[in-house]
């Protein structure tokens, strides 16, 4: 497996206060990779810290094969880290042309291509100082990719949109992953986007990985047989008291192997069966027992 990054004994401390303690975390090469967890737990120091903008207390990171800071590896990936400001008094094509003379890009800068793939081409002669955090999360992004980047690290890219924008970005990120072979690393809240967008997840605590792996097999965790039944009062009988109620239907937690003997104790019986299948927890069960979480996650400011 080809690693664009990779930490050891990644630390950082403020004080008493552990942002970082001692983290593995390898991400791999290709689609998209995300990191979680609740305010705090380090997401956005790890960015921060693999971007060069801090320095850990310890440890090791290494990011496109090459040390933290290393001007080569560096300029194979982009950026968003929170929400971006830009100069208010520049237009949105004017923001990405001052940025293209800063990469050296010149004439060879799609500055057209990507106000239009993040879906700004009507908006790109007003000034910025007008944009919504929903524009200005666009507009970073286009920042973040104009330089072809092979790794794209992105903070929380979906802050500020409304339903149709979260899903226009969620198309964007898959489409690079997959169109464009770009890595693609975000932290965000929106864990059912995350559910839907990522490949991988890590879920961070305190400062440290607490649970990491392919979102199928997180998600396939605590499967359990859906079952929509007729009589359901004779049906519980059968399936036993492990059975829950989810609407019409009930969820049965029993191994696959003895699904089958399950489901003819249920035909041989009278029931009728009009539904049966299978269905994993959703990543929102996974991130609250992993982080010992109790309400909704709110944006971090301060991970």
């Amino acid at each position: 497996m080809n690693a664009v990054i990779e930490t050891r004994g990644l630390t950082k401390t403020y004080g008493t206060v552990h942002a970082l303690a001692g983290l593995d975390l390898t991400i791999p090469k290709g689609g998209v990779y995300g990191v979680l967890g609740p305010n705090g737990a380090g997401k956005s120091t790890l960015f921060r810290v693999l971007l060069g903008l801090i320095k850990p207390t310890s440890g090791e990171a290494r990011i496109m094969g090459g040390a933290v800071g290393d001007v080569a590896a560096m300029r194979r990936m982009g950026s968003m880290i929170e929400t971006p400001r830009f100069p208010p008094f520049l237009t949105a094509r004017e923001v990405l042309t001052w940025l293209s003379l800063e990469h050296g890009l010149g004439p060879r800068a799609e500055i057209a291509y990507w106000l239009e793939r993040v879906g700004l081409t009507e908006a790109a002669d007003r000034r910025v100082r007008g944009f919504s955090v929903g524009m200005l999360q666009r507009l970073g992004v286009a920042a973040a990719l104009m330089t072809r980047p092979e790794l794209v690290i992105l903070d929380e890219p979906t802050s500020g949109m409304d339903p149709p924008g979260i899903q226009e970005m969620r198309a964007l990120i898959r489409s690079l992953a997959t169109d464009d072979g770009v890595t693609v690393v975000l932290a965000s809240h929106q864990l059912l986007e995350v559910q839907r967008v990522c490949d991988r997840v890590a879920i961070l605590n305190r400062g440290k990985r607490v649970r990491e792996g392919a979102v199928t097999e997180l998600t396939a965790t605590g499967e359990r047989l859906r079952l929509i039944v007729s009589p359901r009062e004779q049906a519980l009988t059968i399936v036993g008291p492990g059975a829950t109620a989810e609407g019409e239907a009930l969820l049965v937690p029993v191994p696959r192997a003895d699904a089958p003997v399950l489901i003819r104790r249920l035909v041989e019986s009278g029931v009728d069966i009009t539904e049966a299948r299978w269905v994993g927890t959703d990543l929102e069960s996974v991130f609250f027992t992993e982080t010992g979480a109790v309400q909704t996650v709110e944006p971090d400011h301060a991970g």
